[in-house]
């Protein structure tokens, strides 16, 4: 079945590097990902959350940084997160 699917740029062009990397492609990648997101129980879901928040709370304790780094977006704490 065909759909269409509006995706911000970044994460498009992210995607198509990455199904580049794997030498598959954009349709088998998102595929990959909804299978995964849809056999994903709930539960392990918010356990998963809570831990990435968990080392997130800790990271910015360690730092006791008191400038502000300005508003962050979605994909910048997840970058962050990713550090650590």
């Amino acid at each position: 079945m065909k759909t269409t699917i509006d995706l911000p740029e970044e994460i498009l062009h992210r995607a198509k590097i990455v199904a580049a990397q794997r030498k598959t492609t954009l349709k088998d990648l998102v595929i990959t990902g909804l299978i995964h997101t849809l056999d994903t129980p709930p539960e392990q879901v918010e356990i998963q959350r809570r831990e990435r928040a968990g080392r997130l709370i800790a990271a910015l304790s360690k730092g006791r940084n008191t400038e502000p780094v300005g508003p962050l977006n979605r994909d910048d704490l997840y970058d962050r997160h990713q550090l650590f």
